[in-house]
């Protein structure tokens, strides 16, 4: 009969191989303390020969001495230089789930869903037309990101309507007359363009400065 992996005892720690798991569990079966300490101590440096990035010093050695712990289930009993580590350290960390978030448009992301929520529970109306403004503006935005094509503001209006189940509205005419949905990141991009070519033109206004000196000096 064949010897296959997947029927063979389960690996704790696979790095160190099934010879190294093989030799932690006979040390188990040895009585004599000393003895089983002493060939603990060879175990421990047969593992650190075998894993070549395990460096001879204190924090590798105890890391070592804590594998071999796990891969005899906390069960030896051997005289070490170092405590034996708590059993937490062989449990499984808690699953981690995903949220379960429910999100109309997945691409404007759940915090712009939030903040849809909040302005529809504004009770001024000037400072829910400007949260609509500032809305449509992301919205526009994360549109220009991922896609080439500008998306047609009346698009977004309609999706804002929909996040907000019918509480924030805003004139389509209004906004495409005083493009109101102008996307954020494009004003950061325009002003550091500016800023840009100002500080180019004064460094060609500088240059050319000192050519016209230059050409005064020659004709001198």
């Amino acid at each position: 009969m064949f010897d296959y992996n997947t029927g063979r005892k389960h690996l704790r720690l696979r790095e160190f191989g099934r010879n190294v798991q093989k030799i932690a569990d006979h040390l188990l079966t040895i009585e004599d303390k000393e003895k089983r300490s002493r060939y603990a101590t060879g175990v421990v440096e047969l593992m650190r020969q075998i894993v070549p990035t395990i460096k001879d010093n204190p924090e590798d050695t105890q890391r070592l001495w804590d594998d071999l712990h796990i891969m005899t289930k906390h069960q030896l009993d051997v005289d070490s230089p170092f405590d034996k580590p708590d059993e937490f350290l062989i449990n499984k960390p808690q699953h981690v789930g995903y949220n379960t978030h429910k999100i109309n448009f997945k691409h404007y992301g759940y915090n712009l869903k939030l903040m849809v929520q909040e302005a529809s529970k504004m009770e001024d109306e000037a400072q829910k037309h400007d949260a609509i403004i500032h809305i449509g503006k992301l919205m526009k935005s994360y549109h220009v990101t991922w896609n080439k094509e500008i998306v047609d503001d009346e698009v977004l209006v309609k999706n804002i309507g929909i996040l907000s189940e019918g509480a924030l509205s805003i004139d389509i005419a209004k906004v495409k007359d005083e493009n109101l949905f102008e996307p954020l990141y494009k004003e950061r991009i325009r002003t550091s363009s500016n800023a840009s070519n100002s500080s180019n033109s004064r460094h060609k206004k500088s240059s050319s400065g000192h050519k016209n000196q230059n050409r005064n000096r020659r004709r001198n």
